[in-house]
């Protein structure tokens, strides 16, 4: 059987004393940003938070009621307003749209917190008749902390810690690009670039995963890591409309335009399109472009923006099915659900024309 491990082995580990073990891990002040990110790194690392009950309570939560009593019964969905994560956003408004219809078909009610700080954060989270959270993109390890040390369970949507052990729902990244790189190669297409921050989000990663991973199937030549393309400034406020134009003027001059662009989501595919436009070059018949997520925004493109449709509503309903079932069967493993998503043909996509 293997031995429990405890704050002592963590604060010897790092080099640090029990006491700013103890403070980092239960949320009370007195420790630095940094210093609290490497505990809980170690933590992780050495198993504590696999542990049951290895949190540390520094608060006693009132039990919710039983799943057959839900009348007076809430889900916390958190949902930090950044990257613009908010019930309007085209893509996230989507997901809590499903979150939101499915609770109300159970019964039960739903409060939506946009907070980004500790302060004072594990009270609201633990109020009187809240059964469990449900994490909408980009979540703070800390935030994420804070939930896993009181015991509510929770689950993610399109994000995941791999400090914090969790259930999540994701849709197929991985496949899904994939297959529409492949479709775009299968048109004729060799140049291939790929738009994004890879590092900016597990999805984004796993798309630039996929896409990478077409290209060398077929012995194609894939973007160098260091290319700027695949770090984008700005991803979250849309702030890279300048950069790419840049790049395409340079590639343009060189005579190095890729003939096909697959790019991270639709917001990236629209601005891809709209700077190939203000340097004149066509889309589709110099550069096809796709884009990911299929937003409300991507038909209305021009042109119209092939894309894969993520079903946004779906992500929420499954996300409030697991988080029921992980709370009537809390000792289940842990799962990654991975939804279907599927290429939708649109006009921004032609073969590509024969170079003079």
């Amino acid at each position: 059987m293997a031995k429990k491990v405890t704050m002592q082995q963590i604060a010897d580990y790092l080099g640090v004393s029990k006491f700013v073990v103890s403070k980092a891990l239960s949320g009370k002040g007195g420790v630095n940003e940094t210093t609290k990110e490497r505990v809980i790194e170690a933590a992780s690392q050495l198993g504590y938070f696999a542990q049951k009950n290895a949190y540390v309570k520094n608060i006693k939560p009132t039990a919710p009621a039983s799943l057959s009593d839900r009348s007076k019964q809430s889900v916390i969905v958190l949902m930090p307003n950044i990257r613009f994560q908010t019930k309007d956003s085209l893509y996230w408004g989507k997901i809590l749209e499903g979150i939101s219809q499915t609770l109300e078909a159970e019964g039960l009610g739903m409060v939506i917190i946009s907070e980004q700080r500790m302060d004072n954060f594990a009270n609201v989270l633990n109020p009187s008749g809240i059964l469990g959270m449900i994490g909408v993109g980009e979540i703070s390890t800390s935030l994420l902390l804070e939930v896993h040390r009181i015991g509510l369970p929770m689950v993610l949507v399109d994000h995941e810690d791999a400090l914090i052990p969790t259930d999540t729902v994701f849709a197929n990244n991985v496949d899904s690009i994939t297959r529409l790189t492949k479709h775009l190669i299968g048109l004729g297409h060799e140049r291939l670039h790929f738009m994004g921050d890879f590092r900016f989000s597990r999805s984004f990663r796993d798309r630039w995963i996929g896409f990478r991973s077409a290209l060398e199937e077929n012995s194609l030549e894939t973007p160098a890591l260091d290319d700027p393309m695949l770090s984008l400034f700005g991803i979250d406020r849309g702030e890279y409309w300048e950069e790419i134009k840049s790049w395409f003027a340079k590639r343009k001059k060189m005579d190095k335009l890729p003939t096909a662009i697959v790019c991270a989501n639709d917001s990236i595919g629209l601005t891809v399109c709209s700077a190939l436009q203000s340097l004149d070059i066509s889309v589709p018949q110099e550069i096809s472009v796709t884009g990911f997520d299929n937003i409300e925004d991507a038909y209305r493109g021009t042109p119209p923006l092939t894309t894969i449709h993520v079903p946004k509503e779906m992500l929420g309903k499954r996300a409030v099915e697991k988080l029921l079932n992980r709370i009537a069967n809390p000792h289940d493993p842990l799962e990654k659900v991975l939804i279907s998503a599927d290429i939708v043909y649109r006009d921004s996509v032609a073969e590509p024309r024969a170079r003079g």
